[in-house]
């Protein structure tokens, strides 16, 4: 079986450097590489017992994730869990299903396994054994979604370059009666995205009325079907859609399907959110597309800044407008 000293003479470099390595440090990427392709080269396998022993730590990292079900949550898990291992650490991943209680549990889990630190993307608007966390010492960073009056950085998307992007294209598009569906009532990031998307509207003088802001009830499919059939229902109906999540998105189709009406002729739609078949639905789907793989791979690494007990920032990537054929094309290119 490979030891440590195998390792550093495959990679042409010191024990203390692969310790490094497998601790979470970052020397100069290069360096880095050639460790980790040494470790995969020979399967050396850390010693986590005498590690944890020796430092304090097990090697293991925490992270809840909201929703699992959600396409989204799916890639950032798997996008967090590539970043760790690759860094020589375990994941340990709880679902929370959107339930705060549920999420509690988990966390309390998670704490009692000794994890070196946690990532969250919070359930609602968040749990009281967040405040605990951050009481007990372990490192916490939050991810996707803020919580109010929780200390520690968080990793996120920045809608506000491509909330722009989807006014002005409305607005190409001669679309003047916009709608929104959006997170439950005190979801942060429903609460956000609206913001944005009224900002961006006002820009070009499009209005966007409290009766054409619907909230739905979950964050699923059912709950953006629900929306969307109540949107029909106005007097006046929208010409236009934004659903704040990828399955209300789905609802949403689903609603307009029902009532036999056509994307983008009779109403155009817009999900924020990407997910891979979006780019094969009838017509393909215009999104507002978050940097998933990114964040994930950012988050890992500012959750071991704080385990290192450095300080780390809350980090913000920009999300972008992917325009597809959802909203209609413009009189130039017809």
């Amino acid at each position: 079986m490979a030891n440590i000293k195998d390792v550093a003479e495959r990679a042409g470099v010191s024990v203390a450097t692969v310790s490094r390595v497998l601790n979470g440090h970052s020397p100069v990427a290069a360096t880095r590489e050639r460790v980790l392709a040494a470790v995969r080269e020979l399967g050396y396998r850390p010693n986590n017992v005498a590690r944890a022993l020796r430092t304090a730590r097990t090697g293991a990292l925490g992270l809840i994730i909201s929703d699992l079900t959600n396409p989204f949550f799916t890639e950032l898990a798997d996008a967090v869990e590539d970043e760790a291992r690759s860094l020589g650490y375990s994941l340990v991943i709880g679902n929370a299903g959107e339930r705060p209680a549920q999420q509690d549990d988990y966390i309390r889990t998670l704490l009692d396994r000794r994890i070196d630190g946690l990532l969250v993307s919070s359930a609602g608007t968040g749990s009281a054994m967040l405040a605990e966390v951050v009481g007990s010492g372990t490192p916490l960073v939050l991810l996707d979604r803020s919580v109010p009056g929780i200390d520690a950085p968080c990793v996120r998307a920045d809608g506000r370059a491509a909330m722009s992007d989807l006014a002005a294209h409305l607005a190409a598009l001669g679309r003047r009666r916009p709608a929104i569906i959006v997170a439950p009532a005190g979801t942060p990031t429903g609460e956000e995205r609206l913001g944005l998307f009224r900002s961006a509207l006002a820009a070009h003088g499009i209005d966007l009325p409290d009766e054409r802001v619907g909230a739905a009830p979950d964050l699923q499919h059912t709950g953006g079907r629900r929306v969307m059939s109540s949107l029909l229902d106005l007097p006046q109906r929208p010409d236009m859609v934004l659903a704040t999540d990828n399955l209300m998105a789905l609802g949403a189709m689903d609603a307009l399907k029902a009532r036999g009406l056509r994307v983008p002729d009779d109403v155009a739609l817009v999900s924020y959110d990407d997910v891979p078949w979006f780019a094969h639905t009838d017509p393909p789907l215009t999104v507002i597309a978050q940097p998933t793989r990114e964040l994930g791979r950012v988050a890992v690494h500012t959750l071991l800044e704080r385990i290192e007990g450095r300080p780390a920032d809350s980090v913000l990537l920009p999300a972008r407008l992917v325009t597809r054929r959802s909203c209609g094309e413009p009189p130039a290119a017809r």
